[in-house]
């Protein structure tokens, strides 16, 4: 008997673990194929994405590049338009700018720059909202949990990675390595502290996760899709 009821506090051990593991610091990585200096960037992100599980790596690919000499054949209005609005939530005097990268939704700092990427994931706040994401026959379902506050429900298809050789612009002659792939972002609720049960159709994109994020750009939860 006694055995038992360790092996159940033990199994609850694990599935507390798990859940903890399920809501991931959320890096945003905002990138050209056009630019030059966005390769490093890249490259850090792909180290996040391969190495660390307690990391969602995101990499949205912004238009205002395609019109020098390379148009990404992965830029998205969306991820152009998500950039300058964080470029007015956290009060960027350069506006927009690549590569950059934000974590959580709070801070924003050049994308290449492995030590304080490192170090503010290290400082990024743990406290978060549980969110779900599981296949629901053809479509996803997501579920998120209660608290206090309120949030847009945002779903992420992305591609796990693709390899580009470049014809044109700054970075000619070679061929990148890009992870996780922003195709589409779209807007599937509003949470308002209640728990949620939701169930969006897949957009494009190989895979998905889910974003909680507050008016202010705070992200408060978060979740992908376990293959």
């Amino acid at each position: 008997m006694r055995a038992a009821m360790i092996g159940l506090v033990f199994a609850s051990i694990l599935v507390t673990a798990g859940h903890a593991q399920d809501s991931p610091t959320v890096v945003e990585l905002f990138t050209s194929q056009g630019c030059s200096s966005c390769p490093p960037a890249d490259a850090f992100l792909t180290d996040l994405a391969r190495q660390r599980r307690d990391v969602l790596a995101l990499a949205f690919h912004v238009t205002y590049w395609d019109t020098s000499g390379w148009k990404d054949p992965f830029s998205l209005e969306a991820a152009t338009a998500r950039q300058r609005d964080y470029a007015r939530e956290l009060g960027d005097d350069n506006g927009v700018y690549t590569p950059q990268m934000v974590v959580d939704g709070t801070t924003g700092f050049v994308g290449s720059s492995r030590a304080q990427g490192l170090s503010v994931i290290a400082g990024a706040a743990r406290s978060q909202i549980p969110v779900s994401l599981v296949r629901d026959g053809k479509a996803l379902r997501v579920e998120v949990g209660t608290g206090v506050g309120q949030a847009k429900v945002l779903l992420v298809g992305f591609d796990p990675m693709h390899q580009t050789h470049i014809g044109r612009g700054e970075n000619t002659g070679r061929t990148l390595l890009e992870s996780n792939i922003v195709r589409s972002l779209t807007r599937i609720g509003a949470w308002s502290g209640a728990s949620l049960d939701l169930h969006p159709q897949t957009q494009t994109g190989q895979s998905f996760a889910v974003l909680l994020q507050a008016d202010n750009g705070r992200i408060i939860g978060a979740a992908r899709l376990q293959s």
